[in-house]
C-alpha cells in the first residue's frame, strides 16, 4: 500500500512497516489539548451530543502541564479517513480555544 508524503502518511507507513494489518477496523485516537478542564469538557460535550460513536476522555496532561482530550473512534484506518477525521477535529477543536496534538491507533 503507497501512501502520500505527508505527516499521515508517513505515520501509515511506519504502522504498516510495524506489522499493523491496516485493512481492518482499529480504534483510532485523536488527541487535542486545551489550556483548561472546562474547555476540553466542554469539547467532550459537544462531540458526545454530534456524534456518539466518539468516545472521549479528558484528563490532565503532565507534560506539558494541559488538559488532554482523547477522542477515540473506530474505524478503518485508511488515509482519506484520517485525512477527513483531522480536519473535522481541527475546526472543532480551535471553538473551544485547543489545539490537535496528533493521532494513533490503539495497541
Amino acid at each position: 500500500m503507497k501512501f502520500p508524503k505527508d505527516e499521515t502518511g508517513k505515520v501509515l507507513f511506519e504502522m504498516q512497516k510495524a506489522g499493523i494489518d491496516l485493512t481492518v477496523i482499529h480504534t483510532v485516537v485523536f488527541y487535542h489539548l486545551f489550556g483548561s478542564q472546562e474547555q476540553a469538557e466542554a469539547m467532550a460535550a459537544y462531540l458526545a451530543e454530534v456524534d456518539p460513536d466518539i468516545i472521549c476522555d479528558v484528563h490532565i496532561d503532565d507534560n506539558p502541564k494541559v488538559w488532554a482530550l482523547a477522542c477515540s473512534i473506530k474505524l478503518l484506518p485508511l488515509y482519506d479517513a484520517i485525512i477527513a477525521l483531522e480536519a473535522r477535529f481541527e475546526e472543532i477543536v480551535t471553538q473551544y480555544k485547543g489545539y490537535t496534538d496528533g493521532w494513533g491507533i490503539e495497541a
